[in-house]
């Protein structure tokens, strides 16, 4: 018996199936009916080529109309292109959606008392007041190490560990990097750090690279909010910039090492979400005058190691 015939795409058509089954009884009934029912095969057959003849025709057209909307809307790849070929498409400003995005939260807060005189750092939308990294995602943290003094890299290693126990966030370290710090930095570099967030960017700097930290300042720290479709804002990526020479002179004088960690942890405390506060026990005061962590300042990690889960960024 002759296999039955199949479609372009491989498989064999529910009608062709009951051509097999009629030619069986058409074969009992005579040939006169066989030659009708061949006829009718013939035409549904013949109109297969035809149809798929106009979409080919259409297809390039709305092709050409697809790129140039990607192209001049980068906005449609943030938040509507499909998410493995999102990253490829022009203008791309996102990784993947649910690329290293755990289903459970990777770490837990500790269990702390809320002690508040906390602030968050300024949300973009008024109906969300925290805005926290994804705890179901590692925070990823790279460092600059141009400029750093004696015992720098120890220091921010001791910082970002006691972050990382007051939010419970997973930091992951993943070595050094030649990019400068900048207030228009690109939370997505997909030529630098591949199909991912760009890390946090820790750097030691001066005011001749970054003004703002020119008179009194010795360090700025700050994150990058970003949401698509029906999900909240998170924060994906991170900068810390500390001021080189000014955090020099500090480490050679008397406890200088408890007070440049402890500038280090404020500005961590920034990136993942905390803002100033005006009492000045609290680590977050901008004064600099505490060198450990407050039970308010506890408090407010704790929440912010609390975020939600949002896969589809």
């Amino acid at each position: 018996m002759a296999r039955p015939r199949t479609a372009p795409s491989g498989r064999t058509p529910q009608w062709v199936l009951d051509d097999a089954l009629g030619q069986h009884r058409q074969a009992l009934m005579g040939p006169g009916a066989r030659r009708r029912r061949d006829r009718r095969s013939a035409r549904r057959w013949a109109k297969v080529p035809r149809s798929r003849g106009r979409a080919w025709r259409a297809t390039p057209a709305v092709g050409v109309v697809l790129v140039l909307m990607l192209w001049f809307t980068p906005g449609l790849v943030q938040d509507y292109a499909m998410p493995a070929l999102r990253p490829y498409l022009p203008n791309a400003s996102a990784p993947p959606r649910d690329l290293q995005a755990a289903r459970e939260p990777l770490g837990t807060p500790p269990a702390v008392e809320d002690a508040g005189g906390y602030r968050f750092m300024g949300s973009p939308d008024p109906g969300q007041p925290v805005v926290a990294y994804d705890p179901c995602r590692p925070v990823r943290w790279v460092v600059r190490p141009d400029g750093a003094p004696p015992g720098g890299q120890q220091l921010v290693e001791e910082a970002v560990a006691e972050i990382a126990a007051a939010t419970g966030l997973r930091f992951v370290a993943e070595g050094t990097t030649t990019e400068a710090p900048s207030a228009q930095r690109a939370p997505y570099q997909p030529e630098r750090y591949g199909r991912q967030w760009a890390p946090v960017l820790i750097t030691w700097s001066d005011a001749t690279e970054v003004p703002d930290l020119a008179g009194n300042v010795v360090g700025l720290g700050g994150s990058t909010p970003r949401r698509g479709p029906g999900t909240p804002f998170i924060y994906v990526t991170g900068q810390v910039t500390l001021d080189a020479p000014g955090l020099t002179e500090v480490l050679d004088g008397p406890g200088g090492a408890d007070q440049v960690r402890a500038t280090i942890v404020h500005e961590l405390a920034h990136v993942v979400g905390l803002a100033h506060v005006d009492d000045p026990a609290h680590l977050m005061h901008p004064g600099g005058g505490a060198t450990v962590l407050s039970a308010g300042d506890r408090a407010g990690l704790a929440r912010l190691g609390s975020g939600e889960c949002v896969p589809r960024l």
